[in-house]
């Protein structure tokens, strides 16, 4: 059976097991002993409480990439399993790991047709374990983060599955009534890529003096974007990170479910649509996509057909989508140009960084959202 991974787990190996305890002991961050940020006792007694699907004590398995979210697996002694998340440890952004977004949205989507695990128990009282948690159900199925990943995976004859289900399982969240389901207070509803542009633009020029970077093409496409925003339409949950990183194809190559929902908020669709479309490619690119990308083997499809299904399952206007990548792409450059900064000022360890290719990714950020642009009609 595969793992529940989000892109804090990049592989499927599981790291270390703890065997099941008695319940006595309380465990601290010791990869010798036990698991990192959970007091076991008082995690199980309380799973115990409150989710009867679930019979402690527990066989504690670590996910990898314990530098976020601290995840687990969870094996009982019936057979069971179960996945927990908890926030790293340490002094966090206000906004930063937000356990309760991720486990709202997996609640309310629950019962809708967009796939994601099963949500079993949040618990929001810091004496248990020193901070919010939640326990979703194990899915069978795995992310694709590199083309290695999709070679291993998803056979060529069912690449096309894949993509399909993966556009299809977008447009099935972009139906999803936010106010139907309990998330209509999620965020705010209007002007969407307006807020966005606000915050990125001033990401960029905060950082422009510690990166010792600064592009006019920023500002004037930052300009353009501001001044052509198209209307929004009814606000729909948006991703925000939609991609094969994460989401589990499952053992049919069909998405099994959605994951890492942390910056999900509501807004515009199509800026959804534009940014998970991103990494496939197409005819239409000047330069091939990067071998290593997940989308990279052959046997997708491109795209421009990605987004014609898309069009026709949910009867969306695609006729501004270079609007969408553009601003999407400008984002990324922000975002990029934003890191970038902090490992100049040495707010982060550039050990293992290509520090020069950094600026080259802003660079060509910046010329495909250029392009775009220059492709709106």
């Amino acid at each position: 059976m595969s793992v529940f991974r989000s892109r804090d787990f990049r592989r499927q190996t599981l790291l270390v097991q703890y065997p099941r305890t008695g319940g006595g002991e309380t465990m601290k961050h010791d990869e010798s002993k036990g698991p990192e940020g959970y007091r076991v006792a008082a995690v199980e007694a309380w799973i115990k409480d409150h989710i009867g699907a679930l019979t402690p004590p527990f066989q504690w398995t670590r996910l990898e990439g314990g530098h976020s979210n601290l995840t687990y697996r969870l094996d009982d002694a019936e057979g069971q399993s179960a996945v927990i998340r908890r926030p790293p440890q340490g002094e966090l952004l206000p906004k930063a790991h937000d356990m309760s977004r991720e486990w709202s949205l997996i609640s309310a989507l629950g019962p809708t047709p967009v796939p994601v695990p099963k949500a079993l128990g949040f618990c929001e009282s810091p004496s248990v374990t020193g901070a919010w948690f939640y326990v979703m159900g194990l899915i069978d199925g795995r992310p694709l983060y590199n083309a290695d990943d999709t070679q291993a995976l998803v056979p060529a004859d069912q690449r096309m599955k894949t993509a399909h289900s993966f556009i299809d399982v977008l447009g099935d969240l972009h139906a999803v009534d936010p106010d139907a389901v309990g998330l209509g207070e999620l965020g705010k509803k209007e002007n969407y890529v307006g807020r966005q542009l606000k915050t990125w633009y001033r990401s960029w020029t905060s950082s422009i003096e510690a990166a010792d970077y600064d592009d006019a093409r920023a500002h004037a496409i930052r300009d353009f974007l501001l001044d052509n925003i198209p209307d929004q339409g009814p606000a729909r949950v948006v991703h925000g990170d939609y991609g094969l990183h994460n989401c589990l194809v499952g053992p049919d190559c069909a998405i099994a479910a959605v994951v890492d929902w942390e910056i999900s908020t509501l807004g515009d669709p199509l800026a959804d649509l534009a940014y998970a479309l991103n990494p496939w490619p197409d005819p239409s690119d000047d330069e091939p996509i990067a071998p290593e990308a997940a989308t990279a083997p052959p046997g997708f499809p491109s795209r421009t057909e990605l987004a014609e299904r898309y069009a026709e399952r949910t009867g969306r206007d695609l006729s501004q989508l270079d609007y969408y990548v553009a601003f999407n792409r400008w984002k990324t450059a922000c975002i990029v140009h934003g890191v970038y900064a902090r490992y100049c000022a040495g707010k982060k360890s550039t050990e293992g960084v290509d520090m020069e290719e950094m600026p080259e990714r802003i660079d060509r950020s910046l010329a495909l959202s250029e392009k775009a642009l220059n492709q709106i009609g």
